[in-house]
């Protein structure tokens, strides 16, 4: 059997939202199946499969790759990973039209890797169950953001199950460490994979204008040890890493304070935030400790480059152990792993920003607010090094990188009707006839 196109299709918007919303039992199943691989750092090779075989069920060409760490070193954009690439790798199902190229490219992209998931004895449902209870699926992945990959499958399954293809090139990205460097789709920019527009369907409320600035770093910092019968004599190492990042904290109300902040983020309560995120130190419950290491995330502000806020954090450290009164026993040093990334501003007027915001006024019938980050996402790699705008959109949920994640299973079925109509409008139809 021989396949042909021809253009100009008569399809109704109305006939694609209904054959979307038809797939709900399908996606289900399919984000059952990939909650229930636990893509966790280094771990998501399994996800990933179940990635590379509803993207080849799409009809797309796969192209399957591992993180070439020496190609991103010398790129502005690259972060130090934490762990090596081997087995590790990024799925892309690359749609090229068989009939007339007539509209934009895009490309749909998502990350497979998944936060841990903390103290289980916490979780009410299991961490990796996939279990529903009424319009939720509950599980670590389920809204960040394994939904939003569903999403653009299905949505991009609708079409063809009503016997049509996008008129232009579509990319389908799923790629990995998003949740610490972005490498994943650094990497598929550097194999040349840019668009016209990119669509991120992370769970943020809205069509995200403006994300912040995200840099990793670690303290370790080394002290005097004495037996804990003069601990008033020594110094400890935890306690100065604890002087140390109180200092930071008076950075991150510096850069709260309403006269420093950013237009963007002029009505958020907090869009800076310094998180201590893991502590590791002390020897013995009798010794004062010798070492101790702190993992730090920071945020600022789009306007302030990695390297600015590299500089201020060094000037403050520096400072705070310079007014320690136990300084000249104690020394420290940063070490830079995980995101050194620069934010971005994604201008509203920009037309992929105008096309998802219409289609999703017209398809659910209200508007779809902007919306800043105070976060990162790998939207930041297109817009600033890939020429290709690109925004985030998806579906609603709660709890990630918290406690019972979960995603709204009606809101995953409004993303998918609304990318169906968004591919059909921004990338034109074929009719696909078989004779």
């Amino acid at each position: 059997m021989e396949s042909s196109l021809s253009a100009a299709p008569a399809l109704s918007e109305r006939t694609m939202i209904e054959t979307a919303r038809g797939l709900r039992d399908e996606s289900i199943t399919l984000l059952t199946a990939l909650v229930r691989e636990p893509s966790l750092l280094g771990d998501e090779a399994g996800a990933q499969r179940v990635i590379r075989q509803a993207f080849e069920a799409l009809g797309t060409r796969i192209h399957e790759f591992e993180i070439d760490d020496a190609k991103l070193r010398s790129h502005p954009a690259y972060s130090p990973s934490i762990l090596p690439y081997a087995g590790r790798r990024n799925v892309v199902g690359i749609h090229e039209p068989a009939g007339p190229v007539r509209g934009k490219s895009l490309i749909l992209n998502g990350h497979i890797d998944v936060v841990p998931i903390g103290a289980r004895e916490l979780w009410r449902h299991d961490p990796f169950g996939a279990e529903i209870d009424g319009d939720r699926l509950y599980g670590r992945g389920a809204s960040d953001m394994k939904a939003g990959i569903v999403a653009f499958t299905m949505a991009f399954k609708a079409l063809r199950q009503l016997g049509y293809e996008p008129a232009a090139k579509v990319f389908l990205q799923s790629v990995v460490e998003e949740e610490c460097t972005g490498n994943g789709a650094l990497a598929c920019l550097l194999e040349g994979y840019t668009a016209d527009a990119a669509v991120i369907p992370e769970p943020l409320p809205g069509i995200m204008t403006c994300q912040m600035g995200v840099m990793w770093f670690a303290i370790e910092v080394l002290g005097k040890p004495v037996h804990a019968s003069v601990a008033h004599t020594g110094v400890g190492a935890i306690e100065f890493s604890f002087h140390l990042f109180g200092a930071l904290k008076a950075l991150e109300a510096q850069w709260n304070a309403p006269k420093s902040r950013h237009g963007y983020f002029l009505k958020h309560d907090h869009p800076v935030n310094f998180n201590l995120g893991k502590i590791q130190g002390g020897e013995w419950a009798s010794s004062v400790p010798t070492y101790c290491r702190s993992d730090i995330r920071v945020g600022f502000y789009p306007d302030m480059p990695v390297a600015n806020a590299k500089a201020e954090i060094e000037r403050v450290l520096a400072d705070a152990h310079a007014r320690h009164p136990g300084r000249d026993s104690l020394s420290y040093r940063l070490v830079y792993e995980g995101f050194q990334s620069d934010g971005c501003v994604i201008d509203i007027n920009e037309p992929v920003m105008q096309a998802l915001s219409g289609t999703y006024r017209d398809v659910i019938g209200r508007e779809l607010p902007p919306s800043s980050f105070t976060g990162t996402t790998d939207a930041k790699f297109f817009n600033l090094y890939g020429d290709t705008p690109a925004t985030c959109y998806g579906p609603d949920g709660a709890s990630y990188h918290g406690i019972d994640e979960w995603v709204s299973l009606d809101s995953m079925m409004d993303c998918t009707a609304v990318l169906t109509v968004f591919i059909a409008r921004w990338c034109g139809l074929n009719r696909m006839e078989t004779r």
